[in-house]
């Protein structure tokens, strides 16, 4: 059975980029991994100055918002880089978070995969035939968490 997931609220919510789970990293404590992941476009840029306003944005869709700003200038690596920024993002969140890792890990060996009908990159787009990125970086985490855990093991 295929997990599909998409708004906060419904079922594995938690694993949204918008769910109120706050990730610390590059030592600051972000609200969610959507206000992260839409600040580090700006890395390094003439547009940096917009990372704080990212930052303190009260909602993940207002940081969304922020970070889509087409009259901003990208880092010039963005497109290379987004999925490791995604990934270390969400990766963070789930060791920070025990309660939503237990949610990831008791999916067992089912594929993951986001829900939007307007992303066909992190997710399934609306014909559910995207490249559904953030799904798979779900299930990576997943298996990297199983494997840590194995280590630890005595």
């Amino acid at each position: 059975m295929t997990i599909y997931f998409y708004k906060v609220y419904n079922p594995y919510g938690c694993f949204s980029n918008f769910s109120p789970h706050g990730i610390h990293l590059d030592g600051k404590d972000w609200q969610t991994v959507e206000h992260y992941y839409q600040a580090q476009k700006f890395k390094g840029t003439a547009d940096e100055w917009v990372m704080r306003e990212i930052w303190q944005a009260p909602t993940p869709e207002e940081a969304a918002r922020l970070g889509r700003d087409s009259c901003r200038t990208y880092r010039e690596d963005w497109s290379e880089a987004k999925t490791t920024v995604m990934r270390r993002a969400v990766f963070t969140k789930f060791l920070t978070h025990g309660e939503i890792q237990a949610v990831l890990l008791g999916t067992g060996d089912e594929e993951i995969v986001e829900d939007s009908p307007r992303d066909d990159f992190w997710g399934c787009g609306a014909d559910r035939t995207g490249q559904n990125h953030l799904g798979k970086i779900l299930m990576s985490v997943r298996d990297e968490i199983r494997q840590m855990r194995r280590v630890d093991r005595p």
